[in-house]
Protein backbone atom coordinates (compact mmCIF):
# COMPACT_ATOMS: atom_id res chain seq x y z
CA UNK A 1 0.00 0.00 0.00
CA UNK A 2 1.56 2.86 -1.06
CA UNK A 3 2.13 6.29 1.06
CA UNK A 4 0.97 8.18 -1.27
CA UNK A 5 -2.40 6.66 -1.30
CA UNK A 6 -3.30 5.32 2.69
CA UNK A 7 -6.73 3.55 3.44
CA UNK A 8 -8.98 6.14 4.87
CA UNK A 9 -10.44 3.78 6.65
CA UNK A 10 -9.26 0.84 8.96
CA UNK A 11 -11.75 -1.35 10.29
CA UNK A 12 -11.25 -4.38 12.85
CA UNK A 13 -13.70 -7.46 12.83
CA UNK A 14 -13.78 -10.13 15.45
CA UNK A 15 -14.55 -12.46 13.15
CA UNK A 16 -14.31 -13.50 9.25
CA UNK A 17 -17.58 -13.59 8.25
CA UNK A 18 -18.78 -10.31 9.72
CA UNK A 19 -15.62 -8.98 8.47
CA UNK A 20 -16.55 -9.88 4.88
CA UNK A 21 -20.08 -8.51 5.85
CA UNK A 22 -18.80 -5.10 6.52
CA UNK A 23 -16.26 -5.23 3.58
CA UNK A 24 -19.03 -5.84 1.79
CA UNK A 25 -21.21 -2.81 2.73
CA UNK A 26 -18.36 -0.22 2.09
CA UNK A 27 -18.01 -1.32 -1.74
CA UNK A 28 -21.33 -0.99 -2.16
CA UNK A 29 -21.07 2.51 -0.58
CA UNK A 30 -18.36 3.33 -3.56
CA UNK A 31 -14.87 2.30 -1.09
CA UNK A 32 -12.03 -0.06 -2.88
CA UNK A 33 -12.20 -2.74 -0.46
CA UNK A 34 -9.45 -5.51 1.36
CA UNK A 35 -10.41 -7.65 3.86
CA UNK A 36 -7.03 -8.97 5.43
CA UNK A 37 -6.87 -12.73 7.27
CA UNK A 38 -5.18 -11.14 10.42
CA UNK A 39 -2.62 -8.92 11.13
CA UNK A 40 -0.67 -8.15 7.15
CA UNK A 41 2.83 -9.09 6.91
CA UNK A 42 5.42 -6.75 5.24
CA UNK A 43 5.20 -8.41 2.32
CA UNK A 44 1.44 -8.34 1.45
CA UNK A 45 0.87 -5.08 2.91
CA UNK A 46 3.09 -3.75 0.32
CA UNK A 47 0.82 -4.52 -2.57
CA UNK A 48 -2.45 -3.48 -0.57
CA UNK A 49 -4.26 -0.97 -2.82
CA UNK A 50 -7.81 0.25 -0.90
CA UNK A 51 -9.78 2.98 0.46
CA UNK A 52 -10.95 0.65 3.43
CA UNK A 53 -8.86 -2.23 5.08
CA UNK A 54 -11.01 -4.51 7.35
CA UNK A 55 -8.17 -6.71 9.05
CA UNK A 56 -10.31 -9.94 10.22
CA UNK A 57 -8.93 -11.18 13.30
CA UNK A 58 -10.69 -14.54 15.17
CA UNK A 59 -11.47 -13.39 18.39
CA UNK A 60 -15.09 -12.91 19.13
CA UNK A 61 -14.66 -15.96 21.53
CA UNK A 62 -11.38 -15.67 22.23
CA UNK A 63 -10.38 -15.00 26.19
CA UNK A 64 -10.80 -10.99 26.85
CA UNK A 65 -7.42 -10.05 27.19
CA UNK A 66 -6.65 -11.97 24.01
CA UNK A 67 -8.89 -10.20 22.24
CA UNK A 68 -8.05 -6.75 23.50
CA UNK A 69 -4.04 -7.81 22.70
CA UNK A 70 -5.19 -8.56 18.98
CA UNK A 71 -7.48 -5.84 18.29
CA UNK A 72 -4.60 -3.16 19.60
CA UNK A 73 -2.33 -4.52 17.54
CA UNK A 74 -4.68 -4.57 14.17
CA UNK A 75 -4.79 -0.61 15.26
CA UNK A 76 -1.51 -0.44 15.63
CA UNK A 77 -1.37 -1.67 11.97
CA UNK A 78 -3.98 0.48 10.66
CA UNK A 79 -2.47 3.51 12.15
CA UNK A 80 0.89 3.02 10.65
CA UNK A 81 -0.81 3.23 7.16
CA UNK A 82 -2.37 6.03 7.73
CA UNK A 83 -5.99 5.85 8.05
CA UNK A 84 -8.06 8.66 9.24
CA UNK A 85 -10.96 6.58 11.05
CA UNK A 86 -11.29 3.49 12.64
CA UNK A 87 -14.21 1.36 13.16
CA UNK A 88 -14.27 -1.65 15.13
CA UNK A 89 -17.03 -4.18 13.61
CA UNK A 90 -18.76 -6.89 15.92
CA UNK A 91 -21.76 -9.92 15.30
CA UNK A 92 -25.39 -7.92 14.48
CA UNK A 93 -26.80 -9.97 17.69
CA UNK A 94 -24.13 -8.35 19.86
CA UNK A 95 -22.80 -12.02 20.48
CA UNK A 96 -20.59 -11.64 23.66
CA UNK A 97 -20.83 -12.48 27.08
CA UNK A 98 -20.44 -10.47 30.35
CA UNK A 99 -16.76 -11.01 30.52
CA UNK A 100 -16.78 -9.18 26.99
CA UNK A 101 -15.48 -8.85 24.14
CA UNK A 102 -16.91 -5.82 22.93
CA UNK A 103 -16.85 -3.97 26.31
CA UNK A 104 -13.24 -4.71 26.82
CA UNK A 105 -12.13 -3.94 23.22
CA UNK A 106 -14.17 -0.98 22.51
CA UNK A 107 -12.84 0.70 26.04
CA UNK A 108 -8.91 -0.59 24.81
CA UNK A 109 -9.24 1.14 21.06
CA UNK A 110 -10.66 4.46 22.65
CA UNK A 111 -7.72 4.47 25.24
CA UNK A 112 -5.33 3.84 22.36
CA UNK A 113 -6.51 6.80 20.14
CA UNK A 114 -7.11 9.46 23.18
CA UNK A 115 -10.78 9.48 22.77
CA UNK A 116 -13.24 9.94 24.76
CA UNK A 117 -16.61 8.99 23.51
CA UNK A 118 -17.81 6.59 20.40
CA UNK A 119 -21.17 4.57 19.53
CA UNK A 120 -22.17 0.80 19.75
CA UNK A 121 -25.34 -0.03 17.05
CA UNK A 122 -25.07 -3.54 16.06
CA UNK A 123 -28.81 -2.86 14.06
CA UNK A 124 -28.86 -4.23 10.16
CA UNK A 125 -32.18 -4.41 9.41
CA UNK A 126 -31.63 -5.59 5.97
CA UNK A 127 -30.66 -8.97 8.26
CA UNK A 128 -33.88 -7.96 10.25
CA UNK A 129 -31.92 -6.58 12.95
CA UNK A 130 -33.44 -3.23 14.58
CA UNK A 131 -32.85 -1.28 17.49
CA UNK A 132 -35.23 0.18 19.88
CA UNK A 133 -35.07 1.91 23.44
CA UNK A 134 -31.68 -0.14 23.14
CA UNK A 135 -33.43 -3.25 23.25
CA UNK A 136 -32.12 -5.44 20.11
CA UNK A 137 -34.58 -7.38 18.17
CA UNK A 138 -34.16 -10.04 15.63
CA UNK A 139 -37.21 -9.81 12.86
CA UNK A 140 -40.25 -9.43 14.93
CA UNK A 141 -38.90 -10.66 18.50
CA UNK A 142 -36.50 -9.92 20.90
CA UNK A 143 -32.60 -10.85 20.71
CA UNK A 144 -33.56 -13.33 24.31
CA UNK A 145 -35.94 -15.16 22.21
CA UNK A 146 -34.47 -15.20 18.50
CA UNK A 147 -32.63 -18.68 19.40
CA UNK A 148 -29.59 -16.88 20.00
CA UNK A 149 -30.26 -17.50 23.69
CA UNK A 150 -29.46 -21.46 22.92
CA UNK A 151 -25.83 -20.13 21.05
CA UNK A 152 -23.43 -22.62 22.23
CA UNK A 153 -20.47 -20.37 22.96
CA UNK A 154 -22.11 -16.90 23.02
CA UNK A 155 -25.54 -17.32 24.62
CA UNK A 156 -27.65 -13.98 24.41
CA UNK A 157 -30.28 -13.98 27.14
CA UNK A 158 -30.89 -9.92 27.59
CA UNK A 159 -31.89 -7.81 24.42
CA UNK A 160 -31.30 -4.85 26.59
CA UNK A 161 -28.36 -3.89 25.20
CA UNK A 162 -27.23 -0.85 27.80
CA UNK A 163 -27.31 -3.30 30.38
CA UNK A 164 -25.84 -6.27 28.69
CA UNK A 165 -23.04 -3.72 27.59
CA UNK A 166 -22.98 -2.29 31.29
CA UNK A 167 -21.53 -5.84 32.37
CA UNK A 168 -18.14 -5.87 29.75
CA UNK A 169 -16.83 -2.29 30.65
CA UNK A 170 -16.35 -0.33 33.99
CA UNK A 171 -17.37 2.90 31.21
CA UNK A 172 -20.25 4.72 31.25
CA UNK A 173 -22.87 2.99 29.02
CA UNK A 174 -25.63 5.54 27.92
CA UNK A 175 -28.70 5.42 24.81
CA UNK A 176 -28.78 7.52 22.02
CA UNK A 177 -32.80 7.13 22.03
CA UNK A 178 -34.79 6.84 18.51
CA UNK A 179 -36.89 10.17 19.15
CA UNK A 180 -33.06 11.71 18.52
CA UNK A 181 -32.02 9.65 15.38
CA UNK A 182 -35.41 10.22 13.70
CA UNK A 183 -34.42 14.29 13.37
CA UNK A 184 -31.47 13.64 11.80
CA UNK A 185 -27.54 14.07 12.33
CA UNK A 186 -27.37 17.42 14.40
CA UNK A 187 -29.92 16.10 17.11
CA UNK A 188 -27.98 12.74 16.91
CA UNK A 189 -24.66 15.08 17.55
CA UNK A 190 -26.45 17.33 20.55
CA UNK A 191 -27.41 14.14 21.89
CA UNK A 192 -24.12 12.93 22.10
CA UNK A 193 -22.89 16.32 23.27
CA UNK A 194 -25.13 15.59 26.02
CA UNK A 195 -23.90 12.00 26.93
CA UNK A 196 -20.26 13.48 26.98
CA UNK A 197 -21.65 15.96 29.81
CA UNK A 198 -23.06 12.91 31.89
CA UNK A 199 -19.36 11.32 31.50
CA UNK A 200 -21.29 8.20 28.82
CA UNK A 201 -17.90 6.98 27.15
CA UNK A 202 -20.03 4.10 24.85
CA UNK A 203 -23.80 4.76 23.86
CA UNK A 204 -25.67 2.15 22.40
CA UNK A 205 -27.84 3.96 19.26
CA UNK A 206 -31.34 3.19 18.08
CA UNK A 207 -31.87 2.28 14.47
CA UNK A 208 -35.02 1.01 12.94
CA UNK A 209 -33.85 1.33 8.91
CA UNK A 210 -31.15 2.26 7.00
CA UNK A 211 -32.14 5.64 7.08
CA UNK A 212 -31.43 5.63 10.54
CA UNK A 213 -28.02 4.34 9.90
CA UNK A 214 -27.18 6.66 7.49
CA UNK A 215 -27.57 9.46 9.77
CA UNK A 216 -25.64 7.76 12.43
CA UNK A 217 -23.40 7.22 10.23
CA UNK A 218 -23.24 11.00 9.17
CA UNK A 219 -22.86 11.62 12.68
CA UNK A 220 -20.07 9.96 13.35
CA UNK A 221 -18.22 12.00 10.70
CA UNK A 222 -15.66 13.09 13.07
CA UNK A 223 -15.66 10.68 15.70
CA UNK A 224 -12.08 8.75 15.39
CA UNK A 225 -14.00 5.05 16.60
CA UNK A 226 -17.20 4.13 15.73
CA UNK A 227 -18.44 0.39 16.91
CA UNK A 228 -21.10 -1.73 15.35
CA UNK A 229 -22.06 -4.38 13.15
CA UNK A 230 -21.54 -3.86 9.64
CA UNK A 231 -24.81 -1.42 8.93
CA UNK A 232 -23.94 1.48 10.62
CA UNK A 233 -21.11 1.62 8.04
CA UNK A 234 -23.43 2.62 5.36
CA UNK A 235 -23.42 5.86 6.28
CA UNK A 236 -19.05 6.50 6.78
CA UNK A 237 -18.51 6.20 2.93
CA UNK A 238 -20.44 9.16 2.27
CA UNK A 239 -18.57 10.95 5.06
CA UNK A 240 -15.35 10.74 3.05
CA UNK A 241 -17.07 11.80 -0.07
CA UNK A 242 -18.19 14.97 1.49
CA UNK A 243 -14.84 15.84 2.42
CA UNK A 244 -13.56 15.11 -0.98
CA UNK A 245 -10.97 12.21 0.05
CA UNK A 246 -12.40 9.49 -1.75
CA UNK A 247 -12.52 8.62 -5.81
CA UNK A 248 -15.67 7.31 -6.95
CA UNK A 249 -14.46 3.87 -8.78
CA UNK A 250 -15.68 0.94 -9.59
CA UNK A 251 -15.22 -0.78 -6.00
CA UNK A 252 -16.81 -4.44 -6.97
CA UNK A 253 -14.60 -5.21 -9.49
CA UNK A 254 -12.64 -8.12 -9.75
CA UNK A 255 -10.47 -11.13 -11.90
CA UNK A 256 -12.23 -14.42 -12.82
CA UNK A 257 -11.64 -17.63 -11.84
CA UNK A 258 -11.99 -21.17 -13.17
CA UNK A 259 -12.23 -24.52 -10.83
CA UNK A 260 -14.45 -27.12 -9.30
CA UNK A 261 -17.25 -26.11 -6.34
CA UNK A 262 -18.46 -27.19 -2.94
CA UNK A 263 -20.16 -25.95 0.36
CA UNK A 264 -18.80 -26.23 3.43
CA UNK A 265 -21.19 -25.40 6.58
CA UNK A 266 -20.44 -25.61 10.13
CA UNK A 267 -22.92 -23.07 11.57
CA UNK A 268 -25.26 -24.38 13.65
CA UNK A 269 -27.47 -21.36 13.40
CA UNK A 270 -31.22 -21.26 12.46
CA UNK A 271 -30.45 -19.51 9.35
CA UNK A 272 -27.62 -22.38 8.03
CA UNK A 273 -30.05 -24.97 9.26
CA UNK A 274 -32.76 -24.09 7.29
CA UNK A 275 -30.36 -23.56 3.79
CA UNK A 276 -28.72 -26.89 4.85
CA UNK A 277 -32.55 -28.52 4.58
CA UNK A 278 -33.37 -26.64 1.25
CA UNK A 279 -30.56 -27.95 -0.12
CA UNK A 280 -31.26 -31.51 1.55
CA UNK A 281 -35.01 -31.06 0.37
CA UNK A 282 -33.74 -30.31 -3.31
CA UNK A 283 -32.11 -33.43 -3.34
CA UNK A 284 -28.72 -31.71 -3.68
CA UNK A 285 -25.28 -34.21 -3.12
CA UNK A 286 -24.59 -33.94 1.11
CA UNK A 287 -22.26 -35.74 3.25
CA UNK A 288 -22.58 -35.06 7.43
CA UNK A 289 -19.40 -34.46 9.09
CA UNK A 290 -20.00 -36.21 12.82
CA UNK A 291 -18.26 -34.98 15.88
CA UNK A 292 -18.21 -38.32 17.43
CA UNK A 293 -16.99 -40.21 14.17
CA UNK A 294 -13.99 -37.87 14.15
CA UNK A 295 -13.50 -38.24 18.05
CA UNK A 296 -13.49 -41.93 17.17
CA UNK A 297 -10.43 -41.33 14.87
CA UNK A 298 -12.97 -42.58 12.13
CA UNK A 299 -11.44 -41.10 8.30
CA UNK A 300 -14.45 -38.78 7.83
CA UNK A 301 -11.85 -36.25 6.25
CA UNK A 302 -10.97 -38.71 3.54
CA UNK A 303 -14.68 -39.82 3.08
CA UNK A 304 -16.05 -36.50 2.92
CA UNK A 305 -13.18 -35.28 0.12
CA UNK A 306 -13.71 -38.79 -2.13
CA UNK A 307 -17.44 -37.90 -1.58
CA UNK A 308 -16.85 -34.26 -2.88
CA UNK A 309 -15.29 -35.51 -5.95
CA UNK A 310 -17.54 -37.49 -7.17
CA UNK A 311 -20.80 -35.51 -6.64
CA UNK A 312 -20.17 -31.40 -7.78
CA UNK A 313 -21.24 -29.75 -6.20
CA UNK A 314 -21.38 -31.44 -2.78
CA UNK A 315 -22.22 -29.66 0.16
CA UNK A 316 -19.92 -30.60 3.30
CA UNK A 317 -21.84 -30.18 6.49
CA UNK A 318 -21.78 -30.39 10.15
CA UNK A 319 -24.51 -28.24 10.94
CA UNK A 320 -26.92 -29.54 13.13
CA UNK A 321 -29.67 -28.94 15.34
CA UNK A 322 -29.11 -27.33 18.67
CA UNK A 323 -30.46 -30.76 20.27
CA UNK A 324 -27.30 -32.83 18.45
CA UNK A 325 -24.85 -29.73 19.33
CA UNK A 326 -25.71 -29.80 22.67
CA UNK A 327 -25.43 -33.64 22.59
CA UNK A 328 -22.13 -34.14 21.01
CA UNK A 329 -20.59 -31.26 23.33
CA UNK A 330 -22.42 -33.43 26.18
CA UNK A 331 -19.67 -36.29 24.99
CA UNK A 332 -16.85 -34.32 24.20
CA UNK A 333 -16.87 -30.93 25.63
CA UNK A 334 -17.88 -27.50 24.06
CA UNK A 335 -14.59 -26.81 23.08
CA UNK A 336 -13.01 -30.19 21.88
CA UNK A 337 -16.37 -30.59 19.59
CA UNK A 338 -16.09 -27.34 17.79
CA UNK A 339 -11.93 -28.18 17.90
CA UNK A 340 -12.71 -31.50 15.81
CA UNK A 341 -15.60 -30.14 13.39
CA UNK A 342 -13.41 -26.80 12.11
CA UNK A 343 -10.11 -28.84 11.82
CA UNK A 344 -11.65 -31.28 9.97
CA UNK A 345 -13.55 -28.93 7.29
CA UNK A 346 -9.96 -26.52 6.94
CA UNK A 347 -8.48 -30.28 6.13
CA UNK A 348 -11.14 -31.16 3.70
CA UNK A 349 -11.11 -26.88 2.13
CA UNK A 350 -7.23 -28.15 1.81
CA UNK A 351 -7.38 -31.26 0.19
CA UNK A 352 -9.77 -30.60 -2.15
CA UNK A 353 -8.26 -27.36 -3.56
CA UNK A 354 -4.97 -29.51 -4.19
CA UNK A 355 -7.58 -31.29 -6.36
CA UNK A 356 -8.96 -28.66 -8.63
CA UNK A 357 -11.32 -27.05 -6.34
CA UNK A 358 -11.22 -22.63 -6.75
CA UNK A 359 -15.01 -22.18 -5.81
CA UNK A 360 -16.08 -22.60 -1.81
CA UNK A 361 -18.89 -21.20 0.04
CA UNK A 362 -18.60 -21.65 3.14
CA UNK A 363 -21.32 -20.82 5.97
CA UNK A 364 -20.19 -20.06 9.82
CA UNK A 365 -17.84 -17.91 11.02
CA UNK A 366 -15.76 -20.07 12.46
CA UNK A 367 -15.77 -22.27 9.49
CA UNK A 368 -14.72 -19.62 7.41
CA UNK A 369 -11.80 -19.29 9.79
CA UNK A 370 -10.42 -22.89 9.51
CA UNK A 371 -11.38 -22.58 5.50
CA UNK A 372 -9.21 -19.71 4.92
CA UNK A 373 -6.28 -20.74 6.98
CA UNK A 374 -5.82 -24.08 5.22
CA UNK A 375 -5.65 -22.25 1.88
CA UNK A 376 -3.19 -20.02 2.87
CA UNK A 377 -5.41 -16.90 2.07
CA UNK A 378 -3.96 -13.84 3.35
CA UNK A 379 -6.43 -11.47 2.08
CA UNK A 380 -9.44 -10.85 0.29
CA UNK A 381 -10.66 -8.07 -2.61
CA UNK A 382 -14.53 -7.74 -2.26
CA UNK A 383 -17.01 -8.23 -4.93
CA UNK A 384 -20.35 -7.83 -5.74
CA UNK A 385 -22.90 -8.60 -3.39
CA UNK A 386 -24.89 -12.22 -3.55
CA UNK A 387 -26.97 -11.48 -0.26
CA UNK A 388 -27.01 -8.94 2.30
CA UNK A 389 -23.79 -8.39 3.66
CA UNK A 390 -22.85 -11.57 1.74
CA UNK A 391 -20.62 -10.67 -1.10
CA UNK A 392 -18.42 -12.32 -3.52
CA UNK A 393 -14.64 -12.18 -2.73
CA UNK A 394 -11.30 -13.13 -4.39
CA UNK A 395 -8.25 -14.51 -3.05
CA UNK A 396 -5.00 -12.14 -2.07
CA UNK A 397 -1.57 -13.38 -1.29
CA UNK A 398 -2.64 -17.42 -1.30
CA UNK A 399 -0.97 -20.28 -3.33
CA UNK A 400 -3.13 -19.70 -6.13
CA UNK A 401 -6.67 -17.36 -6.81
CA UNK A 402 -9.81 -18.81 -5.21
CA UNK A 403 -13.31 -17.69 -5.36
CA UNK A 404 -14.78 -17.29 -1.74
CA UNK A 405 -17.78 -16.98 -0.36
CA UNK A 406 -17.84 -16.72 3.42
CA UNK A 407 -20.93 -16.34 5.11
CA UNK A 408 -22.11 -15.52 8.82
CA UNK A 409 -24.01 -18.24 10.05
CA UNK A 410 -27.01 -16.07 10.33
CA UNK A 411 -27.04 -13.96 7.05
CA UNK A 412 -28.30 -15.45 3.36
CA UNK A 413 -31.61 -16.44 1.58
CA UNK A 414 -33.21 -20.35 2.34
CA UNK A 415 -31.46 -20.71 -1.17
CA UNK A 416 -28.43 -19.14 -0.30
CA UNK A 417 -25.83 -22.05 -1.43
CA UNK A 418 -27.49 -22.69 -4.61
CA UNK A 419 -27.53 -19.43 -5.36
CA UNK A 420 -23.79 -18.38 -4.55
CA UNK A 421 -23.11 -21.26 -6.62
CA UNK A 422 -24.97 -19.63 -9.48
CA UNK A 423 -23.87 -16.17 -8.93
CA UNK A 424 -20.12 -17.73 -8.68
CA UNK A 425 -20.65 -19.62 -12.45
CA UNK A 426 -22.30 -16.18 -13.92
CA UNK A 427 -19.15 -14.23 -12.25
CA UNK A 428 -16.97 -16.83 -14.28
CA UNK A 429 -18.18 -17.10 -17.89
Amino acid sequence: MSAANPPLLGCIADDFTGATDLASILVRGGMRTVQTIGIPDAELADTLDADAVVIALKSRTSPAADAVRESLEALEWLRARGCRQFFFKYCSTFDSTPAGNIGPVTDALLQALGSDFTIACPAFPENGRTLYRGHLFVQDGLLSESGMEHHPLTPMKDANLVRVLSQQTPSPVGLVRYDAVAQGAEAVLARFDELRTEGVRIAIADALSDADLITLGEACAALPLVTGGSGIAQGLPANFLRQGTLRQLDAAHMDTVDGRAVVLAGSASKATNAQVAEWLQAGNAAFHIDPLALADGQDVVGQAVAYAQAHEPALIYSTSSPQAVRAAQEKLGVERAGALVEEALGNIARRLFDTGFRHFVVAGGETSGSVVKALNVKALRIGRMIDPGVPLTLSLGSDESLSLTLKSGNFGSQDFFIKALRFMQGATA
